[in-house]
């Protein structure tokens, strides 16, 4: 049994926030609902349900479209969806490589500790 692809969205943004299924289960003899989703998944029993809706695709919908898009929303008033696709005309931005930001955060705070120290030594004088 196919249970069918689920894009649980942000009724005000669009945003989608939590995807189910789009699996098959030879297993299961009818697809679980969408109250079942929300008590099984944290995101969605978390939010109060009056802030979020849910589409419900077709195997392989848009399949393609999601292959090749750089992201995807709901429209909250069409309820249809949205895709964003890379700029042929624009090339992809050089990556910018830096060190990890745990050494950039360690550096800083003996940063801060050794201006704290300072200030502490000005301030006794």
């Amino acid at each position: 049994m196919f249970v069918p692809r689920r894009l649980y969205f942000d009724k005000v943004t669009g945003s989608v926030f939590f995807e189910s299924g789009n699996f098959t289960d030879m297993w299961l003899t009818e697809v679980p609902s969408v109250d079942l989703d929300i008590e099984r998944y944290k995101p969605l029993s978390e939010r109060n349900r009056i802030t979020f809706d849910v589409i419900e695709l077709e195997p392989d919908q848009y399949a393609q479209d999601f292959a090749e898009c750089v992201g995807y929303r709901v429209n909250p008033v069409t309820k249809k969806l949205e895709f964003s696709y890379p700029d042929p005309n624009q090339p992809k931005p050089e990556p910018v490589y830096r060190k990890p930001l745990s050494e950039e955060v360690a550096q800083t705070k003996a940063r801060v500790s050794d201006l704290e120290l300072t200030i502490a030594e000005i301030m006794a004088q």
